[in-house]
């Protein structure tokens, strides 16, 4: 099993945070009673800019979740068909060639689906299996890559394609002034991914999937998620986050290269989440990960800001294309999410 090649495409309304930090105290004047700590929290989150779904003049006209939802719908048929495309052009494939489309979302909801929208939009062949998934929130890019590979070690003759699709800013919350609310709108970011996994019988020069495993933590549904209600997606976001990723994460990364007949001095690359400036911190100390080991992690936080399940992708995406490993080195990819749990995929380059 391997991937064959990453994908990704964004929306092309591009701002620097300042200009967001901006347009947010124009938004919220008045309502907030200190705009100075949501300068500071956008400024400690450390992201430079942001893909916004829609242009920015665009968000103050949409007055309920319905309009906000319908326009998730159409960008993320577009953003999520041109991530597909990428990610077949570089595995040199056609959509005559996928045999499985995973799709992995938590910022948005549409029956059909995204995935069968995209059958049409792309001509996507009638037999192609799909498999839409909700919910796994930032841990589904890598869980995504793990039930694609499950698919590809049964069919070893087949192609399967996973895309995220992510519109984060058409989750605001605009009467929400929580400290949460106030990091994520500073915090997250638009893009879409797509991975092409591909079974042993298909030649392709991506790293190889050795093994994967994933980890749920009981009792910790309140760590991060949504409450959802008439206003759309209110966001969870616990500050233990950190502390879990320090506390869990080295363990579970042990047994898991333990199982393996390895040990963390074995991995040459870290294909992470970037959750956050804390939670990324905190990942570096609790492995006790090389400097530099995270640097591909940190930029794309800085370019981008964290797209959820789309961003472990574009780190893949980075290491892949600019930073390959040596050949015959291991990497790991890791990623957390909403449960709260973590998923791990054990590559060999």
């Amino acid at each position: 099993m391997k991937i064959a090649a990453v994908g990704s495409a964004f929306p092309e309304n591009y701002y620097d945070q300042d200009q967001l930090v901006a347009a947010f105290s124009e938004q919220w004047a008045g309502k907030h009673f200190n705009m100075r700590r949501l300068e500071m929290l956008h400024k400690n989150v450390l992201v430079g800019g942001r893909h916004l779904a829609l242009p920015m003049e665009d968000y103050p006209k949409l007055e309920s979740w319905g309009q906000a939802n319908d326009a998730w719908i159409r960008v993320a048929r577009d953003v999520g068909g041109r991530a597909v495309m990428d990610a077949l052009g570089r595995a040199n494939l056609t959509v005559d060639d996928v045999d499985a489309l995973y799709f992995v979302t938590v910022t948005g909801v549409a029956a059909p689906s995204i995935d069968a929208r995209l059958m049409n939009d792309l001509g996507l062949p009638s037999r192609v299996k799909r498999v839409p998934i909700f919910g796994l929130g930032c841990v589904a890019g890598a869980a995504g890559i793990s039930r694609a590979a499950d698919y590809v070690k049964g069919w070893p003759d087949h192609v399967a394609v996973l895309l995220s699709v992510e519109l984060c800013s058409l989750t605001l919350q605009k009467q929400d002034f929580s400290i949460a609310n106030l990091i994520s709108s500073g915090l997250f970011g638009d893009g879409a991914a797509a991975a092409v996994v591909v079974g042993e019988n298909r030649e392709a020069d991506g790293p190889q999937i050795l093994a994967t495993r994933s980890v749920f933590y009981p009792d910790t549904e309140g760590v991060m998620g949504w409450n959802i209600s008439e206003t759309g997606f209110k966001i969870v976001l616990s500050a233990d986050v950190p502390n879990v990723a320090k506390e869990f994460l080295p363990r579970d990364v042990d047994g898991f290269l333990a199982d393996n007949g390895l040990t963390r001095a074995d991995i040459a690359s870290w294909v992470c989440h970037p959750g956050g400036p804390k939670v990324l911190q905190s990942m570096h100390e609790g492995l006790e990960l090389p400097e530099g080991a995270l640097d591909i992690t940190w930029r794309s936080l800085r370019e981008v800001g964290n797209l959820s399940s789309s961003s472990v992708l574009m780190v893949l995406q980075e290491t892949l294309y600019e930073h390959r490993p040596e050949p015959g080195s291991y990497g790991v990819m890791l990623a957390m999410g909403p449960g709260f749990c973590s998923e791990l995929v054990l590559l060999r380059w």
